[in-house]
């Protein structure tokens, strides 16, 4: 949305969850529920970060609702000064939900885009229904994979007023440089093989599962190692699990933490590597993808949501069934030996670039004002 800024004025709204006794758990869990400030300015765009009503395993399919409601008076505020006529909402529930409240109340046309919370989310029947009545509600549905707009229309949604759209590549943040000057700042061995995986430190990145199969690829790949780029996430922090796992499989040295990098950094670890591997469960369109194929490297990934959409032909690199810790290994091993065109990743990446994305949806937002 930075990018849709350029071309269009936009102010951010984004609630953040509260009640009263968060401080206490915060004793206990540090890094639980973060407080931003209720503004920034950023890159220019003004972000209000209202707090909304949120009791930890209490009532959350009242979510949408109250972040409808803590949005409501700054929504209010900005129509003196900032006419919006367009309210464009990211994930169907509960940011979407809320979206299509303030639409109503507003009076001008809601678009919601879909990044892959939905399909956990519609297991849950609370969730699942206003979910729907988003979806149904809004004028304008996004997806970032077909997969997923498949899945929201086998649950009932209007295929009719779905558009896929996928996410896209930042080339300015994302190109490579030479791997030898990458890997003498990285200090890594010339001749290693590197594989590399991007992403929040939690369960469903899969990061566990590619700590799995390295010890067999080690004994054929003795100079192997493996760089994790992450931190903790909303969704949680697992770093010490991991650490155990590499300590209870003895391969300290072939695995490196580097901890969370700003995206601005990002190009140098993946210009390192020789693969981007993610064993992960679940994604709607992974950006991480593309942004490591802008920096050459061939991605191993699994079989779920939209991942088989990004890399889409074997030139790009391999897709395997999730949970099937031989195939993963076998296409590590073979992806190690190949020889891959760099070149042809970098610009497959470069043809998914955000300024495309943008031309989209700047041509759906005219639209829905003009009728």
């Amino acid at each position: 949305m930075s990018k849709v800024a350029g071309h269009c004025s936009l102010v951010v709204i984004s609630p953040v969850p509260w009640f009263p006794l968060q401080s206490l758990i915060q004793w206990f869990k540090p890094n639980y529920r973060p407080q931003p400030d209720k503004y920034e300015n950023q890159d220019g765009i003004s972000v209000y970060f209202p707090r909304f009503l949120s009791i930890p395993g209490i009532g959350r399919s009242w979510d949408g609702f109250f972040m409808a409601i803590c949005s409501f008076l700054i929504c209010r505020q900005l129509k003196k000064s900032f006419v919006f006529n367009v309210i464009d909402a990211h994930f169907a529930y509960p940011d979407g939900y809320a979206a299509t409240l303030l639409g109503k109340w507003f009076k001008v046309p809601v678009t919601i885009t879909l990044r892959g919370t939905e399909v956990p989310l519609s297991k849950i029947p609370s969730r699942r229904q206003r979910l729907l009545k988003a979806l149904n509600d809004a004028s304008r549905v996004f997806s970032v994979s077909d997969s997923l707009r498949r899945h929201v229309v086998d649950l009932g949604a209007d295929a009719k007023k779905i558009q896929v759209v996928g996410n896209g590549i930042d080339t300015a943040k994302f190109f490579p440089i030479d791997k030898k000057q990458a890997r003498q700042h990285w200090q890594i061995p010339e001749g290693a093989q590197v594989l590399i995986s991007v992403g929040g430190l939690v369960d469903r990145k899969g990061f566990h599962r590619v700590i799995e199969v390295l010890p067999a690829l080690i004994e054929k790949y003795p100079r192997l190692l493996y760089l994790i780029v992450g931190g903790a996430s909303p969704e949680g922090d697992i770093r010490s699990r991991l650490e155990q796992q590499v300590e209870t499989l003895n391969i300290g040295q072939h695995v490196r933490f580097l901890g969370a990098l700003p995206a601005e950094q990002l190009h140098g670890p993946l210009s390192a590597a020789d693969l981007f591997v993610l064993a992960t469960a679940n994604e709607g369109w992974a950006n991480v993808f593309l942004e490591a194929m802008a920096c050459g490297l061939p991605v191993i990934s699994t079989d779920v949501g939209g991942n088989s959409e990004v890399v889409a032909d074997e030139t790009l690199g391999t897709i395997v069934p999730f949970g099937d810790a031989e195939a993963l290994l076998m296409a590590l091993d073979h992806a190690l030996q190949r020889q891959w065109d760099r070149q042809a990743l970098v610009n497959y990446a470069a043809d998914n670039s955000w300024d495309k994305r943008v031309d989209i949806l700047l041509a759906e937002f005219k639209k829905l004002v003009r009728s």
